[in-house]
């Protein structure tokens, strides 16, 4: 498929000066004159500077101001280069739909193609609601997926008013055929989330934390990661002081730091295939504070990507499986630890005998919590979700 038609080639003259040896601007290839060769690669960047879904509609500005993407860049370029091998890409920005629906559609067959190929997207810029567009390269795989978002809200308002980036997990939830299999909301914060919203996401069995508990322990947020087959990340979710680039300001949030550490987490996912990082303004952005922090995000993505451990194969001597008894259903729960990592995983048996059994992440201290004759909470949780 010839990709180009949907993108816009880079400016050379602005990346000319950040391509200096053992940085990533000079193991990048992007799109100046010539479409880099995208199936060669293993991460793929393409900026999006669709806003037409939030209240900040910069789009009209997108050629004569600086957007999320050309930003970041001008901070990732210059970054010096990690450890691992680099095959990636820079596709250039997105060329928007003529409606925001058509933009959704762009973003989903460039999602789609991508995955498929075993090139994974990372999309910078545009307003949250493109996770839709995100989620929708998904619908071929013909199997359920898991889905994590990080953000201080939770975008499931029912305001008919309310802009697009406030209801698409609602528009998700709905979607038919529906094949979304976990969510998990990392980091939202309680007073600007209405209750009956949280209600909902406890009805159909979804992880939820608030930000207070992503500070009390950023390592339990690793199992909540390591789920997920696609990560979106508001910039909201981040406290104002460390990424200023967004509205409306927020005091309060994760640190520049955590969200680094969770984007590192989703690096090493083997199973994750796609990361969205929405609603940076650059207008916002005085002292490019944001830019640097969202740039830096993407290094730590990067670097843990190029250090996967494919930990898939749980048959094979690289585990240590642990069988804990209980007197009661279930009579048993097994577990199983990387002899690598050291990270742990839990087999959860089904209600129904039609279906079929998962291993899902989980961490040590859900396995200290079996031995005391406890059932963890996300192994009811996703007993729940198997049916």
């Amino acid at each position: 498929m010839n990709l180009s038609i949907f993108f816009e080639p880079l400016n050379e003259d602005v990346f000319a000066t950040l391509s200096k040896p053992r940085t990533l601007g000079a193991y990048i290839s992007r799109f100046v004159s010539k479409f880099p060769d995208w199936r060669a690669a293993d991460i793929a960047l393409l900026g999006v500077g669709e806003n037409r879904g939030s209240s900040h509609d910069q789009t009209a500005e997108a050629h004569t101001a600086t957007t999320p993407a050309r930003a970041v860049r001008k901070k990732l370029y210059g970054l010096h280069k990690g450890s691992g091998r680099c095959q990636i890409v820079d596709l250039g920005n997105l060329r928007p739909g003529i409606t925001l629906e058509d933009t959704y559609l762009r973003l989903k067959e460039i999602v789609e193609v991508l995955i498929s190929h075993n090139t994974i997207p990372i999309i910078m810029g545009g307003s949250h609601d493109l996770e839709y567009g995100q989620y929708l390269g998904y619908e071929h795989l013909d199997r359920v997926v898991n889905m994590v978002t990080v953000d201080s809200s939770v975008d499931m308002a029912e305001d008919t008013e309310a802009t697009p980036n406030k209801k698409q997990l609602r528009r998700i939830l709905m979607h038919e055929p529906n094949y979304l299999f976990s969510l998990g909301q990392i980091g939202y914060q309680s007073y600007l989330v209405e209750p009956e919203v949280m209600a909902t996401l406890e009805k159909l069995h979804f992880e939820a934390y608030r930000v207070g508990e992503v500070h009390r322990s950023i390592q339990e947020m690793e199992p909540v990661v390591r789920l997920a087959d696609l990560l979106t990340f508001d910039i909201s979710a981040i406290r104002h002081q460390d990424a200023p680039g967004y509205t409306p300001a927020n005091p309060f949030g994760l640190t520049g730091e955590e969200a680094c550490q969770l984007c590192w987490y989703a690096g090493l996912n083997d199973s994750l295939t796609s990361l969205g990082i929405y609603e940076y303004v650059p207008e916002l952005d005085e002292r490019e504070l944001t830019a640097m922090t969202v740039a830096t995000m993407i290094w730590y993505f990067i670097e843990g990507f190029y250090h996967r451990k494919n930990e898939l194969d749980f048959n094979s001597k690289l585990f240590t499986k642990y069988a804990v008894a209980f007197n009661e259903a279930p009579d048993k729960m097994l577990f199983y630890k990387s002899k690598n990592s050291e990270k742990w995983w839990m087999e959860v048996e089904p209600l129904s005998s039609e279906k079929g059994r998962r291993i899902v992440p989980c961490s040590y201290e859900d396995y200290l919590q079996a031995i005391k004759g406890e059932i963890p909470n996300r192994w009811i949780l996703t007993q729940a979700r198997i049916g």
